[in-house]
């Protein structure tokens, strides 16, 4: 398979993975008033990893769990779960495209990265679309001013752990199917939600004023039958969506496929408007613009590079 082919079957796993995610997002918001963090967390493992068992274990069999990497798969597994985390703590208190346009930092770490760890080359033309790019997420989150609010750092904090997730993939994917570090991502999370349950679960530090610290110390309770559904669907989300993101970022270039995930900017956005009722005010639109602008740009001058030889590095000018 050449290089352009894989970039582009690449692609299309980050765009599945992508509305994967954006449903996750979506559900997890929706949640964040009546349950932990963790509690939720859990329940969607559970459901991943039925899920897995039912679908891809029948496909690849038993040696889907066998691993040349253990150490790869539980440094990734800490940051997914970090990472994940930090990005719904964020939604908790933040509105979701607020939220997901800060978060919009990662495809740009992920691209400096690439550079810094898997020796791809990016030409000065993409060096000045990053930098627009965080000039967005500057205006989005406001530092210095007195609108600027903490938990806006916290989609931040995602973003730069998204982006080390990422570049483990492209580390281990000569090695690991994407089936096996989905599944491993799984396990990590069930193993971290079950922990923290015990240690928080019985809502001990619950009394908190801040959205994003009460979803984080909430006790667990009972789970409303109406709200089984959203479960179900965060857990297959989930489990599709960490499925596709690793295939995305094994086969192509990380510079390539990190572009694509700009879609979950309008998808949040809609998001906003049909199910939380909020709209990105005149600065937020700004921001999101740039954001937005940069990542197409990326894409635009990816598709008129020159194909190379996929044993050399392809330069964007």
């Amino acid at each position: 398979m050449t290089t352009t082919r894989t970039n582009l079957v690449g692609a299309l796993c980050a765009l599945v993975a992508v509305i994967c995610f954006s449903l996750n997002d979506v559900g997890i918001k929706f949640l964040s008033g009546d349950y932990a963090l963790h509690q939720i967390v859990f329940y969607r493992t559970l459901v991943a990893l039925t899920t897995f068992a039912i679908f891809f274990l029948p496909i690849y069999g038993i040696r889907v769990l066998r691993t040349r990497r253990p150490g790869a798969h539980l440094l990734r597994g800490l940051c997914v779960v970090a990472a994940n985390t930090c990005l719904f703590l964020g939604l908790a208190a933040m509105p979701i495209a607020d939220a997901i346009a800060v978060f919009f930092v990662s495809p740009l770490v992920i691209t400096i990265f690439s550079i810094l760890f898997l020796k791809e080359a990016v030409g000065p033309r993409r060096w000045s679309a990053i930098a627009v790019g965080f000039l967005g997420v500057l205006i989005i989150v406001k530092p210095g001013t007195s609108a600027f609010q903490i938990a806006a750092l916290l989609p931040m904090a995602a973003a730069v752990l998204y982006a080390v997730i990422h570049i483990v993939a492209r580390r281990v994917g000569g090695t690991e199917s994407a089936a096996t570090m989905a599944v491993y991502i799984q396990i990590t999370f069930f193993v971290a939600c079950s922990l923290i349950g015990l240690g928080l679960g019985d809502g001990k530090f619950a009394d908190q004023d801040h959205p994003s610290l009460a979803f984080l110390f909430r006790a667990w309770g009972p789970i409303d039958p109406g709200d089984w559904w959203i479960l179900v669907m965060l857990g297959v989300s989930g489990l599709l969506g960490g499925f596709f993101i690793s295939q995305a970022y094994r086969i192509s270039e990380a510079a390539f496929a990190a572009p694509f995930e700009y879609v979950s900017m309008p998808m949040a956005i809609f998001w906003g408007v049909s199910v939380f009722g909020t709209w990105p005010d005149k600065t937020a639109w700004i921001g999101i613009i740039l954001i937005l602008s940069s990542g197409l740009y990326m894409v635009w001058r990816e598709s008129r590079a020159p194909v190379s030889d996929p044993k050399k590095p392809r330069i964007a000018r």
